[in-house]
């Protein structure tokens, strides 16, 4: 589905989708936070303690040092492990809580019968012990009564909600409906229903929720309302339509689940995935979500910073270089598609005559394009023209460092627009986009005019996407230098 002229949504459905919606957070992340907080207030306490309480120094010697860091990772890993860490946990009730103390006394009294099976009672100070395990106890109780105030009021604004739609109707969307209803610890927010069939077969009503468009009308709604979530009831048996519906939304940045609720298929019980106690099975996952969404902004806002930083010098000289060359303002401004069909502002070095300027980018530059000022075609050819989009990267957000290139609105080749003549092109912007990316270090830079080069180009997109890490834009980065003095053979 091309974005531009919206797709004509029920009333509903437009009142909807135009909701502002809150920032929202992670379950997950939040979960590791808790968790790595109650590992940090297990060991820093045992250190502290042990340092007042014996007149020592802060670094404790191998006995206290196994003690204090065995016991405290086996009482999170525990936890873990009993899912105490899950969103129902931490806003469960306080008697709940009494679980916590179980796992933190159970581990204290392995503690001591291991300290005792390798005679290590003289080198381990019993009131020392007591004092921990007391201090110890007192924290995590008073830790998990605080998060728990927290989850509950994060939940009650909606900055944990998972806004969902569900595809399907009839009585297995019903189920699924009432399933989800009844678990009053779950983040996900049903925003409604889609199916094809008829008002007899699916009424406007399912479950409660309204009926809010068809299949071919879910792909604009979960791109304007934002949704998270999608959730499949149609049997397994309905391979054409569901595999009809995924050739949809495979492109969107958005988890895809197939209900198993009311499956008679019995897999085993670690090849689905929870939602609660609802299982479903995983049909794909945003590329980044949870804790690689921080760290690529991490990544993106730390090294941005310090790359604008480092090539101030360079960028003022070619700013002054742009200005003395030809007449007109030295940035120019373009409307490109971003992370999911948004529309950005990206800013670059002008490089062709202020009155020549292609805003839409209908007309491709070519070799020896007329178009270009003197000064444009060397920022071209060594790619300096792209150098102002690190404030896009730093101050607006709406870059990456690096991802698939952005490309312009009208960005056509062989008087074709991409995404007539590439299936599923949209993925590529399930992500944000990038200033540099894995197609432009492997030469598919600069010139798309023919179906090869956009295809090659879509190619290595998707490949970064679904391999994405760390480390692969750390790769790509350093490789960037290389790439731009030795592939410039597409670049104009």
């Amino acid at each position: 589905m091309r974005p531009g002229p919206k797709a004509s949504l029920s009333a509903l459905a437009e009142e909807i989708a135009s909701r502002p919606r809150a920032r929202t957070y992670s379950a997950n992340v939040i979960s590791s936070v808790v968790a790595a907080a109650e590992l940090m207030f297990l060991v820093v306490s045992g250190v502290l303690l042990r340092a007042g309480y014996l007149q020592t120094g802060l670094l404790p010697d191998v006995p206290y040092a196994a003690l204090i860091v065995g016991s405290a990772l086996t009482t999170v890993v525990a936890l873990q492990s009993l899912q105490f860490y899950e969103l129902g946990a931490l806003r469960g009730p306080i008697p709940a809580l009494v679980r916590v103390a179980a796992v933190w006394s159970a581990v204290a009294l392995a503690a001591l019968a291991i300290a005792f099976i390798f005679k290590l009672g003289n080198e381990i100070s019993r009131g020392w012990f007591v004092g921990w395990y007391g201090i110890g106890l007192l924290g995590l109780m008073s830790m998990r009564l605080i998060v728990r105030t927290a989850v509950r009021s994060m939940l009650r604004e909606g900055l944990l909600d998972r806004r969902t739609a569900i595809v399907g109707g009839g009585p297995a969307a019903e189920s699924l409906l009432r399933a989800l209803d009844a678990q009053s610890d779950s983040e996900v927010r049903v925003i409604g229903v889609f199916d094809d069939r008829d008002e007899q077969r699916s009424p406007e009503s399912v479950g409660g929720y309204p009926k809010l468009g068809t299949t071919d009308d879910l792909v604009d709604f979960v791109r304007r309302a934002n949704l998270d979530l999608v959730i499949f009831t149609l049997p397994i048996t309905a391979e054409d339509r569901i595999l009809s519906m995924l050739r949809k939304l495979w492109v969107l940045p958005v988890d895809i689940r197939l209900s198993a609720h009311q499956s008679k298929l019995r897999l085993r019980p670690r090849t689905y995935s929870y939602i609660g106690s609802v299982p479903v099975l995983a049909v794909t996952d945003r590329p980044i979500a949870d804790w690689d969404v921080v760290f690529k902004w991490l990544f993106d806002r730390v090294v941005g910073a310090c790359l604008l930083v480092l090539l101030t010098p360079l960028m003022l000289a070619t700013a002054l270089a742009v200005k003395l060359d030809s007449k007109g303002p030295v940035f120019f401004r373009q409307r490109r598609y971003g992370f999911n069909n948004e529309l950005i502002e990206v800013f670059k070095f002008r490089s062709m005559y202020a009155d020549q300027a292609d805003l839409t980018a209908s007309k491709l530059a070519t070799r020896d394009d007329p178009r270009v000022t003197r000064v444009g075609r060397i920022i071209r050819k060594t790619s300096l023209d792209e150098l102002p989009q690190l404030f896009n990267v730093v101050f607006k957000g709406n870059l990456s460092l690096v991802g698939p290139r952005p490309h312009a609105v009208n960005a056509s080749a062989e008087n074709r627009r991409y995404d007539d003549i590439i299936d599923g092109y949209f993925a590529r912007h399930r992500v944000k986009p990038g200033i540099t990316g894995w197609a432009q270090i492997k030469g598919w830079r600069g010139e798309t005019d023919t179906l090869e080069k956009i295809q090659k180009r879509v190619e290595h997109d998707l490949y970064y996407i679904e391999n994405w890490s760390v480390f692969f834009d750390l790769y790509i980065l350093a490789a960037t230098p290389i790439a731009l003095a030795t592939k410039t053979e597409n670049a104009y």
